[in-house]
């Protein structure tokens, strides 16, 4: 089978696609014919060395997929060859098959393509996951969204939006704004060209956001804070921006805010009940046209150097695919 192999930590730049051996079924696994694989930031992360873990080397990127089960191991019930399944896998999803725990698989339902499957676990499972259970956001509260037309940025609008919260999309270009408000951001700001600052004090009234979303870091991160609310709540996603912000501990004790970190992978690993409950949520809001789950490019296995650079350079709107 053909697969993106990451032979040292050297970036996205020194990944290569070669041919190698088909993954061999083991007990309580399943393999999956893979028909599309996400792509997502810290994939990017991964292969440079700077993600929480480090494979042994050399591995298969590819947090997550969604394909056709091929082989069923022993032990392994509730599942026939031939189902459609979405897999959340950590490494490994960017080949033409792979081996996964039957425990990481939900059904991928019936109207929705491969490529909108494949989209769906690592972005808005981290997103669902960060402002229901970590936040526990309530109908009615506000949520800022920093890098709101990224993949979980964009989830995170679209969930926000569904659970009945008032969504504050935050994103460094008037296009990006766009399609936050295309998925039912309720505000928009240019944290570019205005102040993020007084546009929060504007659209809250002065009262603060209840909830920050934060995958972008660097500089916004302290910015956005000094705007949240009384006991509002920072999530903590990922730093885009590259910088690792440092908070004056002052700031959450004049707000009586918290601050929250969000790590669904390692949340998902220990309750697996848990996340496959979320997935069922996300897939019915799915089914009733609450989110979109929109794939902006699909990148051909050949071509996956064109994806890595546009989630580098920043380009990316919503999700990336690669289809084998």
């Amino acid at each position: 089978m053909k697969a993106v192999i990451c032979e040292k930590f050297d970036g996205w730049e020194a990944l290569k696609l070669s041919d190698m051996p088909d993954p061999v079924v083991s007990a309580g696994h399943v393999v999956i014919d893979v028909k599309a694989a996400g792509l997502n930031f810290p994939d990017l992360l991964l292969v440079a060395g700077k993600y929480q873990m480090k494979p042994p080397l050399p591995f298969v990127p590819g947090s997550e997929c969604a394909g056709i089960i091929c082989e069923i191991g022993e032990g392994v019930t509730g599942w026939n060859i031939g189902d459609r399944v979405i897999a959340y896998t950590m490494i490994g999803a960017m080949a033409g098959k792979v081996a996964v725990p039957a425990t990481n698989l939900i059904p991928l339902p019936n109207n929705m393509p491969f490529a909108n499957g494949a989209g769906l676990t690592t972005t808005y499972a981290t997103s669902y996951y960060g402002i229901k259970q970590r936040a526990n956001l309530q109908a009615g509260e506000s949520v800022l969204v920093l890098g709101a037309a990224g993949g979980v940025g964009l989830a995170a609008v679209e969930l926000a939006k569904a659970m009945g919260a008032i969504v504050i999309a935050g994103a460094s270009t008037d296009e990006k704004l766009a399609t936050a408000k295309s998925h039912g951001a309720d505000h928009l700001i240019n944290y570019s060209t205005q102040s993020l600052k007084e546009q929060i004090k504007e659209i809250t009234k002065g009262k603060g956001v209840d909830v920050i979303y934060d995958p972008v870091g660097g500089g916004l991160s302290e910015t956005a804070f000094r705007s949240i609310g009384f006991n509002g709540r920072f999530l903590v996603v990922g730093f885009a921006a590259g910088d690792i912000p440092k908070l004056p501990l002052n700031l959450p004790l004049l707000k009586t805010a918290s601050i929250i970190g969000v790590f669904w992978g390692a949340w998902a690993m220990q309750d697996p009940k848990a996340h496959a409950s979320n997935m069922g949520e996300i897939i019915s809001m799915f089914e009733s046209d609450k989110i979109k789950v929109t794939v902006s490019k699909q990148i051909a296995f050949a071509d996956f150097s064109e994806g890595f650079a546009d989630l580098a350079e920043r380009r990316a709107q919503g999700k990336l695919v690669l289809i084998p």
